[in-house]
C-alpha cells in the first residue's frame, strides 16, 4: 500500500532563544519553532509529572464559568469536520464546566474507543483568571502592550482541527502533550480546497481534504500544497510562531493535550476586518464580466495593495479625504459613508 501523501519539510527551529520578538519572527514571513521557550511554565512542569497534576493545576484557577465542549463519535477519528451532507457538523457542542470537562477527559485516558473531546479557543483571562501571572509569553519589545493579544486555551484528547487560516498572527504554546502543525502559505488556498463559508466547524473556512487519507481524484491540486507545506512537531514547552493567513492543520497526538495561544495583529483597532471586504467583493465583483474584473483588480492594486502614500501624493492635503492615512476619526467617517451607500 502506498504511503499517505504527507508534508515532510520541517519548520525552521531556534534553540536556546533568550529574546522573544514575535514581530520580527512573523516579518520573516514563515513559521518558526522556539524550542523549549515555555519549558519553565508551571503548567508545563505539572504536565510532565502527570495528566492528573496538570488538571489539578488548571482547577486551581477555575472560577466555574461555563465553557463549550465539542464531542465527536469515535468514528470521526478525532477529525472535527462536516457530516456527509457538508451542511452540518460531525460533532456536537455541549455546555459544561471546566472541572466536569477535565473529569470526562481524564476518565477516557487509555480508552481506544474514547469520544473525541475538545475544548477550543477558551478565553484565558475569563475562564482561568490569574493563570497568566505565572504562565505567559511577553515579548521583550513590548509588542503585546501596544497590541494586546487574544490569549486562549485549548484542551482535549487526540483531536484534529482541519486546515484553516486565521486573520491574526499566532504564537502557540504546546503546554502538555504533543502537537503536529502542518502549515501552508496563503497562496496555497486553491490547492487546499476550502469548504463552505458557513457553517464552519470553528468559525473559519476549513480544507475539505482529509489529510489522513487524501483523495487525489477529488482534490488533485492537494499534491501541490503538500510540496509547498512544512510541518512542526511540537513537544511540551515548545512555541510555534507563524504569520496571519497561513493555513494550519493541527493534530493533538496524546490523550491529554493543552495548548495556549496568542493571536495578535499589529494594526490599529479601528480597522475593519478584511473578511467583510471579501464577502462584499463576492456580492459586488465576482460575477461581473472578466474585462470588468480585470479593471477592478487594477483599481485595487492602485488604491489598496500599492504604495499608499503615492496614491494621493499629487493632491493637496485638504483634498485627500479617505486617501490620506487613516486615523480613528477618518475610519469612522469612511465607515459612515460606506453604510450610507449600502443602505440606499
Amino acid at each position: 500500500m502506498a504511503e499517505p501523501l504527507r508534508v515532510s519539510r520541517p519548520v525552521r527551529e531556534i534553540h536556546g532563544a533568550t529574546v522573544f520578538d514575535p514581530a520580527a519572527l512573523v516579518a520573516a514571513g514563515e513559521p518558526v519553532i522556539l524550542r523549549g521557550l515555555a519549558a519553565d511554565w508551571p503548567l508545563v512542569r505539572a504536565g510532565r509529572r502527570s495528566a492528573q497534576d496538570a488538571a489539578d493545576y488548571l482547577r486551581g484557577f477555575d472560577v466555574g464559568r461555563p465553557v463549550t465542549a465539542y464531542v465527536g463519535d469515535p468514528a470521526i477519528r478525532g477529525r472535527f469536520h462536516y457530516d456527509a451532507t457538508v451542511t452540518a457538523m460531525n460533532f456536537t457542542a455541549d455546555r459544561s464546566t471546566l472541572g466536569a470537562f477535565l473529569d470526562r477527559l481524564l476518565g477516557h485516558r487509555g480508552d481506544d474507543r474514547a469520544p473525541a473531546l475538545y475544548l477550543g479557543s477558551t478565553d484565558l483571562d475569563t475562564c482561568l483568571p490569574g493563570f497568566r501571572q505565572d504562565n505567559d509569553l511577553q515579548p521583550d519589545t513590548g509588542l503585546f502592550d501596544a497590541y494586546p493579544p487574544v490569549a486562549s486555551i485549548w484542551i482535549g484528547n487526540r483531536t484534529i482541527a482541519a486546515a484553516h487560516h486565521d486573520m491574526s498572527n499566532n504564537a502557540a504554546v504546546c503546554a502538555i502533550g504533543r502537537r503536529r502543525f502542518t502549515l501552508f502559505p496563503p497562496d496555497q488556498v486553491a490547492n487546499l480546497y476550502p469548504g463552505p463559508l458557513a457553517p464552519t466547524p470553528g468559525g473559519q473556512v476549513v480544507s475539505m481534504v482529509d489529510f489522513a487519507a487524501p483523495d487525489l481524484a477529488a482534490y488533485p491540486r492537494f499534491a501541490d500544497a503538500v510540496a509547498a507545506g512544512s510541518v512542526a512537531e511540537l513537544e511540551a514547552g515548545d512555541v510555534l510562531v507563524y504569520p496571519a493567513l497561513w493555513w494550519h492543520h493541527v493534530e493533538a497526538r496524546d490523550d491529554f493535550n493543552v495548548l495556549v495561544n496568542y493571536w495578535w495583529n499589529a494594526a490599529p483597532a479601528f480597522l475593519d476586518t478584511p473578511m467583510d471586504t471579501l464577502l462584499h467583493a463576492l456580492l459586488s465583483l465576482r460575477d461581473r464580466p472578466d474585462h470588468e474584473k480585470r479593471g477592478w483588480r487594477a483599481m485595487f492594486d492602485h488604491y489598496v495593495f500599492g504604495n499608499a502614500e503615492a496614491v494621493a501624493a499629487h493632491l493637496p492635503a485638504a483634498a485627500r479625504g479617505p486617501l490620506a492615512p487613516l486615523d480613528e476619526a477618518g475610519a469612522r467617517q469612511l465607515r459612515a459613508y460606506l453604510l450610507h451607500r449600502l443602505n440606499r
